[in-house]
């Protein structure tokens, strides 16, 4: 009886795996169902955001259209105001062609004298700007070209009266082609090859046997040891002396240069007697200074404007015709 009775009273573990297994189904239930949630609400942020920046890009698109239009407007603008202002130079050029039509037909119906008297202002205008060339700049080659500007206008000119005219052209073109390149540049050169030769100069005494004269005893006992200078002309120069006078000279040479661009005869004349003053002061007696001094003597003498009676000629008698044909 006791043996039967036990098994019937002893607890059963089954009892306890069926509701176990339930709450373990019902928990992976809600945990599926929690994740399921959460994805979908995950993609419902995702798409709201996608939906947020489609919706700024497009505010943003719009946005640029709109400066786009109105920077569209602004060109249809200015291109209006553009075709304005060519539409009144438009009108503008076509009233001067006209009035350039008018006078061009004035000009090929006027006579052959007025034709001729507009060659002989062209002559006059040109021979003048030569000799203003001339006499300001000494720009002989731009009056060489002056001069043949005013042959040309005069040889179309007709006429025995004005034969002569261009005689004295002739006349007074030799004239200049005979200046060279003008006495001013000439000058110029002159004095930069002498500034050139002066730094040659020998800075001591020439010895007298060079110039073929005897030299006194006492030089000739005394040479070994000493160097004799005249000081009759040139005292004993210290360096700093010497470079005071070096620099002075070299002021009254672009003196000299200055006054010789600009045709000043006086200024040119004292800067070179101020030049001469110099030389003896740095160098002392050479025949290479006398030949230096010499040639500083023929540069004073130079004339800075030179005078040629066949200069103006032309330009006078040209004038003296008009003023006849005009009374």
């Amino acid at each position: 009886m006791n043996d039967a009775a036990s098994p019937a009273a002893a607890p059963t573990p089954l009892r306890w795996i069926v509701p176990l297994a339930l709450l373990a189904v019902v928990a992976g239930g809600v945990a599926w169902g929690w994740t399921r949630w959460q994805a979908e609400q995950a993609r419902s942020d995702q798409r709201q955001a996608e939906a947020s920046l489609q919706l700024q890009g497009l505010v943003d698109s719009v946005d640029a259209l709109r400066r786009d239009q109105r920077s569209t407007a602004q060109r249809l603008q200015d291109a209006a105001a553009t075709n304005r202002v060519l539409r009144d130079e438009m009108l503008g050029l076509s009233q001067r062609s006209a009035l350039l039509e008018d006078n061009l037909a004035k000009l090929a119906d006027s006579t052959r004298h007025g034709a001729q008297a507009l060659q002989l202002e062209e002559a006059e205008l040109l021979l003048a700007q030569a000799a203003q060339r001339l006499a300001y700049a000494d720009d002989v080659d731009g009056a060489k070209r002056l001069y043949a500007l005013a042959a040309s206008a005069l040889d179309d000119v007709q006429g025995n009266d004005y034969l002569n005219l261009r005689q004295a052209l002739m006349q007074e073109r030799n004239a200049v082609d005979s200046l060279g390149p003008g006495v001013r540049a000439t000058t110029q050169q002159q004095l930069g090859a002498f500034a050139k030769a002066l730094q040659q100069l020998p800075d001591t005494v020439v010895d007298s046997q060079a110039d073929g004269t005897a030299t006194p005893w006492w030089q000739q006992i005394l040479a070994p040891f000493v160097t004799i200078t005249p000081t009759r002309t040139q005292g004993p120069l210290t360096d700093a002396e010497r470079m005071a006078a070096w620099d002075g000279l070299q002021l009254e040479l672009t003196l000299a240069r200055a006054a010789t661009e600009r045709g000043d005869q006086p200024g040119y004349t004292q800067a070179l007697d101020r030049v001469a003053l110099w030389l003896p002061r740095l160098w002392p007696d050479s025949p290479a200074l006398r030949a230096r001094r010499v040639e500083l003597q023929q540069l004073r003498t130079r004339v800075l404007h030179p005078a040629l009676p066949e200069l103006g000629s032309t330009l006078q008698q040209l004038r003296s015709m008009r003023d006849g044909d005009t009374r």
